[in-house]
Parts: structure tokens; sequence; C-alpha cells
């Protein structure tokens, strides 16, 4: 598990990271989203230890984060950082060997996430000759190759189109499955929303919202119901404690408390027959929108 407590960034007189606090859990996915110029990348920099904070804690299963326990942490920079002029195997191989795998092993590691990653026709190429999607799964190779306890990600399904990044996603999960604690950021909502387990939401340095997907629906919720029916819902509007979002017909979308709620369809199954009511949730994006204001 890793954990970030009261992380702090300045750089001069300005501060970029204020009272940062998280945690990465073993097995789960946590995305971390915010816009441009949040802090996502600075707060993943710091807990990396490529970049050093001006106050708080970067912790391990409950120590300070040394850097031998780093050699078990794989990253993916949002900028390209493989050698161009290396074969795409040979270069995921040798990033293995640097963590201690024997050469056969290396190879072996290599091949198969290749394979898995949908590059394994394209061992023999030069990374510079791989169009960017390539280049960014051959990047996403380089941060697993040495199976890494903590998996860290700086937009990862960027430039990929929708079945790479539907490869990459099923990658990540088996990764956590495996008992990984995997945090990536991304400016997919959707993806995050679909994929993750755990979300932290940042704004202006500081962190604006973080828990369970069910968590932030809960806390950031309205009562909103939607009702398909074969009668008019015209009355709808008659009722003082609905608030109607929209109504067409025999269609219509309302907010209101969930006793008022179930007094709607009571009334609606007196008057006609009910196809359908359905309690709707909160997008991760309606969330973010909300907790960013």
């Amino acid at each position: 598990m890793l954990q970030l407590t009261g992380v702090t960034k300045n750089y001069g007189s300005r501060r970029v990271l204020d009272d940062v606090g998280f945690t990465v859990a073993d097995g789960r996915l946590t995305g971390f989203v915010g816009g441009n110029g949040a802090g996502k990348t600075t707060t993943m920099r710091i807990a990396l230890g490529v970049l050093a904070s001006n106050g708080g804690s970067v912790q391990l299963n409950g120590t300070p984060v040394t850097p031998e326990d780093r050699r078990r942490f794989g990253y993916m920079p949002e900028e390209r950082g493989l050698y161009p002029k290396m074969k795409v195997g040979e270069h995921i191989a040798y990033l293995a060997r640097l963590h201690g795998y024997s050469k056969a092993q290396a190879t072996a590691n290599a091949e198969a996430l290749l394979e898995r990653l949908g590059l394994g026709e394209r061992l023999g190429d030069l990374i510079e000759t791989l169009s960017l999607g390539n280049q960014q799964r051959a990047q996403i190779a380089a941060a697993l190759v040495h199976d890494p306890e903590v998996l860290i990600l700086d937009e990862p399904f960027s430039g990929l189109d929708p079945l790479a990044v539907e490869v990459v996603a099923g990658v990540l999960q088996e990764r956590a499955a495996a008992g990984a604690a995997v945090l990536f950021s991304s400016h997919q909502l959707d993806v995050v929303e679909r994929l993750c387990d755990d979300l932290v939401i940042i704004a202006g340095g500081t962190i604006r919202a973080a828990g369970t997907r069910a968590e932030l629906r809960a806390a950031h919720s309205v009562p909103r119901f939607e009702i398909s029916t074969t009668d008019d819902l015209g009355w709808l509007r008659e009722i003082d404690e609905v608030t109607v979002l929209e109504l067409a017909g025999g269609q219509a979308v309302f907010d209101a408390d969930p006793a008022v709620a179930r007094r709607v369809l009571q009334r609606a199954a007196a008057s006609g027959e009910v196809d359908a009511f359905i309690p709707q949730h909160p997008t991760l994006a309606q969330i973010f929108r909300e907790v960013i204001r």
C-alpha cells in the first residue's frame, strides 16, 4: 500500500501542492484526475522520489519509502522516454535486466508482455519506426516488465485507439488482480470511471475528493430518477416536492426525495403501465465539475 500524507511542494513563493494525501491500495486501481496544471504529475514524481517535496511523507506499507523500495516501482511518464534506435524487444528486455533479471528471464518477460500488449510482431522493429500509439504500448511495457509491486502511470491511454485502450486496460486490471497497487492519471474520465476501484480528484494542488466510486457517488449524488410509462406524466409538474428536469409524454427525469419518488411510482402505476423506473447516479465527469468549482 502506497500512502501520501500532507505532501506540499513550493516553487519559490508559489505553492503547487498543499497538504496532498491519499492511499493507493494493493490489488486496486486508483484513478488520479485533474485538469492541466492541477498537480498530478508533480505528485507522482514526489511519490517516485524523482522530485523532492517541501513537506509531508510518502510511505510504503506503513514505513517511509526507501530507494530500495522504489526499485519495486514501475513508472510510465507522460513524455516518451525510450531509446529510438533500439529494437523493441531488446529495449524492454534490457530494462528488465537493469532490475536484476537474467538475460533469459528478461527476454521471456519482455516477449510475453509485448505479445500481451499487441506488439508481438514488432519485437525486431526500431522504437522510432513505431506509430505513436505503439510507442505508447512499448512505454507501458517498459514500466511493467520487472513485475513492479507499485505501478504509477501518467496518462497511459494517451494516443491509443479504442481497441488499444481495451488491451491496456485489461493488462492493468491483471496487474491489480495479481496484487499490485496501481495509480494512473488520465483525462479520459469515462475510462477512469469504468476501470477504477478508487478515485482521487485534484485541483489547484489540493485534493478535492477521494474514495471508491460508490462513496463519491453517494457523497455527490442528488436523488434523481428516470421513469417511463404508457401514461402522460404532465401531473409531475404539480407536485411541489418534485423538480422536473426532462418531460416528454410518458418519459421523465426528475429530482425528488426517495420517499416522494416512491409516491410518484405508485401514482404512475395506478394510471398506466410503468416500463422503467431507474435511479440515476452522477457520472465522474459530473462529480469532477462539481468538486473543482
